[in-house]
């Protein structure tokens, strides 16, 4: 049932229903059907669609329209717009026929949430506002669905021509920065840093606390720097970055983009990945990278016509804070706000270094095989508490049997329910809820004591 998707890339490429019925061959009444989800899609209609359209299968997939109606629901459950409750099916209609429209809602939202912030207090003594461009980097990633071909297509030149690595990447990576430019790669202390590039000394200096697999990727990193910074200058000069500090994160994000597809080519990573079936751990041997790095690259393994599985990618610390997030999934990461405490996120940080599988099931009925591993990092100095990150990934459940995490798992009877967050969560008996739901009525009585710390009456479907 993609009917409001199709209606969407058609009113993108300015087609009328009559026209595009009339390239498809079929009326414009049962085009119309279509649109409205009251007639399914045949398989030679589907191809059909994508040709016109020139768009791919996975671009019918409805995934951007879940995203929107996510988005929409997470603005219009706001409790400081003051406003009743939209209705669901308003929502649906609104994201499937009217894409345009619930941009601009979001991004007002979006711009009116950073003011309330700003009005709030997230000014500095001295004066200085704090900006968020985080937020716009994590967009731009997103709307390319975490992959960039004229990226892809310079990394893979560059490690064409690295040296013989029998050695190793990392010192492939030295000598390639020695004899092309010049310069001298040093391991030593860097109080307060990791990588220095001291232009005239014609020294790379590396901190001496990165693991090998952290110093590969920086080497990989300095690389990109010298070598690839028009193609990331004609990426960010089309984002058009709204200042100046999200223009920089952006291409710091975009050069780091390019190390990992160094470190990883396309082609020989994708191959690995199917051989080894996901396997993280197998994958980050072979090519001498961290889990982390690892799973970074495999989430943007999405090339056309060579594609991998798609997973979305989640980096999030003790407290909640998500500092990377990516979704080639569809999952519907919140913006703002936690996550749900039942996802395997949060119960990874009580097993560090091991990895736990969940199938995690949203109360759409959209279900995704989950895994998840705490990373403890090197503490600068004794006495300093190391940092520690969980590390996330996942997909939709039909590609299971794909994945190693998968094996031994009964999909049918181990999905786990979860929500978006406690407050756009409609399951009535959670255990683990914190907030009560925007959209219902508290049912309070002082003589039962329930499961859940906030009673409430679901919906009627």
């Amino acid at each position: 049932m993609i009917g409001k998707t199709i209606r969407r890339l058609r009113m993108d490429q300015g087609f009328s229903q009559q026209g595009l019925a009339q390239k498809l061959g079929i009326s414009t009444s049962y085009l119309n059907l279509v649109e409205h989800d009251q007639r399914g899609v045949t398989a030679s209609l589907l191809f059909k669609l994508t040709d016109i359209l020139n768009v791919d299968l996975a671009s019918l997939s409805g995934n951007q329209e879940r995203q929107f109606e996510v988005a929409l629901r997470e603005v219009f459950a706001d409790p400081l717009l003051g406003s009743d409750p939209v209705p669901e099916s308003e929502i649906h209609e609104l994201a499937g026929a009217a894409p345009n429209a619930a941009r601009a809602i979001l991004a007002l939202h979006r711009a009116w949430a950073g003011a309330r912030e700003d009005a709030s207090g997230i000014t500095l003594p001295s004066g200085r506002k704090i900006m968020l461009p985080n937020e716009e980097v994590r967009d731009f990633f997103h709307d390319h669905a975490n992959h960039f071909p004229a990226l892809e297509e310079v990394a893979e030149g560059v490690s064409s021509t690295l040296a013989s690595a029998t050695l190793g990447t990392n010192h492939a990576l030295a000598e390639r920065l020695r004899q092309a430019h010049g310069l001298v790669v040093s391991v030593q202390p860097l109080p307060g840093a990791l990588r220095h590039y001291d232009a005239k000394a014609r020294l790379l200096s590396l901190s001496e606390s990165l693991p090998r697999e952290s110093r590969g990727f920086q080497m990989a990193f300095q690389v990109a720097l010298l070598e690839c910074r028009e193609h990331v200058e004609a990426l960010v000069e089309a984002a058009n970055p709204t200042s100046r500090d999200a223009g920089e994160l952006l291409r710091i994000a975009l050069l780091n983009y390019i190390a990992g597809a160094i470190l990883m080519p396309y082609a020989p990573a994708l191959a690995a990945a199917q051989e080894m079936r996901y396997d993280v751990d197998g994958i980050a041997a072979r090519f001498g990278v961290s889990y982390e790095q690892a799973c970074h690259r495999l989430s943007t393994l999405q090339r056309a016509n060579a594609r991998g599985v798609p997973f979305f990618f989640l980096r999030v610390d003790p407290a909640g804070n998500v500092s990377k997030r990516f979704s080639a999934a569809g999952f519907p990461f919140m913006r703002f706000g936690g996550t749900c405490p039942r996802w395997i996120v949060h119960a990874a940080f009580a097993t560090p270094g091991t990895t736990r599988v969940q199938v995690a099931q949203l109360p759409d009925g959209g279900t995704f095989l989950c895994f998840a591993r705490a990373i403890t990092g090197r503490p600068a100095h004794w006495g300093e508490p190391p940092p520690v990150r969980v590390v996330a990934m996942g997909c939709d459940v039909s590609h299971a049997a794909d994945i190693v995490y998968g094996d031994g798992i009964d999909i049918a009877t181990a999905a786990v329910g979860i929500g978006l967050s406690c407050r756009l969560c409609d399951r009535p008996d959670c255990r683990s809820r914190a907030f009560p739901p925007i959209a219902h009525r508290l049912t309070i009585d002082p003589g039962t004591t329930s499961v859940s710390p906030y009673r409430f009456e679901p919906k009627a479907k």
